[in-house]
This record gives C-alpha cells, sequence and structure tokens, in this order.
C-alpha cells in the first residue's frame, strides 16, 4: 500500500530541518579548533572557497535529485537508472551510510545527555576530573541514557514529516541560536577573550600546507552532510514549487554562520581561563574536545563567576551541543526509516523498530567496545594500530564514504541523469537560475574539478587511514 508522500509545510521549515542535519557536533567544537591550528583566518577562508565552490554544487545536485524523484537515495538511484542498474549499489551505499553513521553518532549523543545530566545536577567538578570520562563511558549508566536518546529520536521520527521533523526543528533550531548567541555575549565579556578571537580569526597563510586544504575540504563536506544520503531524503519532501536553489544557499548559509559563530563562544572561553593556551596543543578531536578539556575550562571559570554561574554556563553549552547532536540524528536515522517505509510498505512506526533490532544492537555494541568487551575494544588491526568497532564505524563510513557517496552523486548525474535535466528540476520555482551564469558553474564543476576532488580525497583517506600511507 503506498501513502502519498509528505511534503514540508514551507521553505522555512525545510531550511531549518535540514540546516539542522548539517548543524552537528563538530560545528561546535571541531570546526573552530580545527581553524585555530591550521591558519586561523586563512582557515577560514579555504573553507569558505570550499563550500561555496565544491559543496553548494554538490548539495543541488542532492536536493534536485530527491525532488525529482520524490524518494529516498535508494529509490532515487532505481528510479532514474532502473532496478537492474548497477546504479542501484550506489543507492544501497547511501543507505547504509547514514544507517552506519547513526550508530557512532547515537553513542557521542548518548555521551553528551549524560554529561548534560551531570552538569544540571551540579556535578561540575566530578565532570571536570581527567579520568571521568573513562570511567564514564564504561559504566551502566550509558544504557540508561541511551533508551532516553532512542526515545527521544523515536517521538520525532514517527511522527512523520511535518508533525515530526519540521515541528522539532522549528523548535530546536531557534532554541539552538538563542543559546548560542547567548553564550558568544557571555564569553566575549570575559577579560583576555579577545585574544582567542584573534588566533581565531588572523590569517596565518605559513601554517597552510596541502594537509590542511584537505582538512578543511574535508571539513566542509562533512559539516553540509553531504554524502549522506539526508538532502536526497529532505530534497523529496520538498514540493515543486519550492525554490530548491534558494533553499540550499540558505542552508549553506545557515551551517556556515554556526560553524563560524560557535568559534567566537568556544576559543575565547579556552584563552579567557588560560591566557598561555598554545592553540597547536588542542585537539581536534570533538570527543576529546567536549569530554575531557571544556569541562576543565567551564569548572577554572568559577573562580570567575563562582561554581554556580560556572555550572548554568556549563549546562548551556551541553544543551545547545545536545540539541545540535539530536537534529542531525533525527535527520541521520531519517533516511534508512525512509528507505524501509517505501520499499517495504511499513508503517513509520514499524520501520523504527526494524531499526531499533538493527542499528540498536550495532549501537550497543559500539558503546560497549571502550573497554567493557575486548572482543568489540580490539576489533581489527590496520593502519598500524589496533582498532575498537567503533573506530571501524567512524573509519569507513564518516572518514572513507563520504566523499565517494559524493563522487558517485556527480557521476551519476553527469553520466546518466545528465546536467541538462538536474538544471531542468533546479530551475522549477527558481527565478533567474535558468541559462544564468551561477547554472553554467554548476555545469561546469560537476563535470571537471569536483569529481576530480573527491576522487582524490578519497584516495588519500583509504591509503592514510588504512595504509598509514597518504599521498599528501
Amino acid at each position: 500500500m503506498n501513502t502519498p508522500r509528505e511534503h514540508f509545510s514551507s521553505r522555512l521549515g525545510f531550511i531549518l530541518a535540514a540546516a539542522g542535519s548539517a548543524v552537528g557536533i563538530g560545528n561546535m567544537v571541531g570546526f573552530p579548533v580545527a581553524a585555530t591550528k591550521n591558519g586561523g583566518g586563512a582557515f577560514l577562508i579555504i573553507y569558505a572557497i570550499f563550500v561555496v565552490f565544491v559543496c553548494l554544487p554538490i548539495m543541488l545536485a542532492e536536493m534536485g535529485l530527491g525532488r525529482k524523484t520524490q524518494s529516498d537515495p535508494h529509490g532515487a538511484y532505481i528510479s532514474l537508472a532502473g532496478s537492474k542498474s548497477p546504479w542501484r549499489f550506489a543507492g544501497w551505499l547511501a543507505v547504509i551510510t547514514p544507517f552506519m553513521i547513526g550508530v557512532f553518532y547515537m553513542v557521542i549523543t548518548v555521551w553528551i545527555l549524560g554529561y548534560l545530566i551531570q552538569t544540571v545536577l551540579g556535578n561540575l567538578d566530578t565532570i571536570a576530573n581527567p579520568e571521568y570520562f573513562g570511567l564514564f563511558i564504561n559504566s551502566w549508566s550509558v544504557f540508561l541514557y541511551l533508551a532516553m536518546v532512542a526515545a527521544i529520536v523515536y517521538f520525532v521520527l514517527v511522527s512523520g514529516v511535518r508533525d515530526g521533523i519540521e515541528k522539532a526543528a522549528r523548535i530546536m533550531m531557534p532554541a539552538l541560536f538563542i543559546m548560542l548567541l547567548v553564550l558568544v555575549g557571555f564569553v566575549l565579556t570575559l577579560d583576555n577573550a579577545f585574544a582567542g578571537v584573534q588566533f581565531y580569526l588572523v590569517p596565518d597563510f605559513s601554517k597552510i600546507n596541502g594537509s590542511v586544504i584537505s582538512g578543511a575540504l574535508s571539513q566542509a563536506f562533512f559539516s553540509l552532510s553531504l554524502g549522506m544520503g539526508i538532502l536526497i531524503t529532505y530534497g523529496s519532501y520538498l514540493r515543486q514549487r519550492d525554490n530548491v536553489v534558494g533553499a540550499g544557499k540558505m542552508v549553506l548559509l545557515t551551517d556556515t554562520a554556526v560553524a563560524f559563530t560557535a568559534g567566537l563562544m568556544v576559543l575565547p572561553a579556552i584563552f579567557a581561563i588560560n591566557p598561555d593556551t598554545n592553540p597547536a596543543e588542542l585537539s581536534e578531536s570533538s570527543v576529546a574536545m567536549i569530554f575531557t578539556f571544556l569541562p576543565q575550562i567551564f569548572l577554572a571559570l568559577s573562580a570567575n563567576i563562582g561554581y554556580l554561574g560556572a555550572s548554568i554556563v556549563a549546562v548551556i553549552f551541553f544543551l545547545l551541543v545536545f540539541v545540535a547532536a539530536i537534529t542531525s540524528l533525527v535527520s541521520i536515522i531519517e533516511v534508512p526509516t525512509a528507505t524501509i517505509v517505501r520499499k517495504y510498505s511499513f508503517t513509520r512506526s514499524k520501520a523504527l523498530l526494524v531499526l531499533a533490532g538493527t542499528m540498536g544492537i550495532l549501537t550497543l555494541i559500539a558503546t560497549a567496545s571502550f573497554g567493557m568487551v575486548n572482543f568489540f575494544t580490539d576489533f581489527v588491526s590496520y593502519g598500524g594500530g589496533s582498532r575498537s568497532v567503533f573506530d571501524l564505524i567512524y573509519d569507513v563510513f564518516y572518514d572513507t564514504v563520504l566523499p565517494l557517496n559524493g563522487l558517485l552523486i556527480c557521476l551519476f548525474v553527469v553520466w546518466h541523469w545528465r546536467t541538462k535535466n538536474l538544471h531542468d528540476e533546479l530551475n522549477t520555482g527558481a527565478v533567474g537560475y535558468k541559462d544564468g551564469l551561477f547554472q553554467k558553474y554548476i555545469s561546469f564543476s560537476l563535470t571537471t574539478f569536483i569529481p576530480i576532488i573527491l576522487a582524490v580525497v578519497f584516495v588519500n583517506t583509504v591509503l592514510d587511514i588504512f595504509f598509514a600511507m597518504p599521498l599528501f
């Protein structure tokens, strides 16, 4: 039985939902620190160039493909290529990727919820203890938090597109922006805060090399949720009269603005508490920064505003990151949910139960792979070291497969669907797009340098992670 396809009630609803998928944990911490360590304003310039000239065309290709086919990634590929075409494997890969990414993202979201609850309970000094994180992730309490996160995601997704995803985005995204601005406003009032702003914004082109450029592209690609099938799925919830081009630009602008503004929160806070901070010693890992470094910064802040004041700041920060994580997690899990609903004619509730029994089991395994179960902790070896189940999922699907999926989208649009058909789809509802300079650029970029860049990034990532032999 085929049910009528749901659609977002408005363009704003789509923009908030898509921006929610893009604004994630990496935007809050990973992006600002990466910028500070790799040339500050110079990194920001390179990042902005990649976002506009590389990521935007891929984003529009994904959204256009979704609206044209009114389907999830797997359905979109077979709709245009046929169920027997080799392209169906690209469709399955675009569904399996968010399925697996959802596993490790769920684990991190569970940790954030645990820290949020601890700060609400007034235990800032506890989570600031350097030994706490290792004890926490191996405690049985994480399974209680896992059930809580799963319940939130289920409640949002089972309610559908308008009453679930869109309604949640309309509440969570404005709340996220407000909390972010409140924290930025507070942090910039601290002594020595502008030393952090200086490290963040002043360009240092001497630090730019091949590795930094590759990192900026990867950060831009991951930040915008490209290659996860999310924008294909969300694009399928757009109506024909909606302006895909304009909506894509707004999503890009929103995500970039949040990532940039987060830098005005994180770095000034670090330098305000410790003026002697060496940016080179900061970890680019969002996990390390969120769960080990920043709690110590918040605790040190109590010397200026008292323990209660520092605890309130910590609560707002962890709530901010938790909201960002939930909006991304909802978007990630919506992809396999939409596929199961379409392919097997399941209700949303039944599809989510299927995912609970598959993705849920993998999440339990990944959660236990930090020392609880040795088999899952030392699961496999590559790249010169032992890796856990969590590491394997992250390395394969987040670091490696995302640029491959982006490459496949480009090749599919150019070789099979054809760029003319993409332009016809994007032109629907987009005033001034047809035969304009921007349309010509989309054609040029998707058929020339973007596939080459993604192919090089994919090969370099495989060689680096699995063989410790990067090209650059």
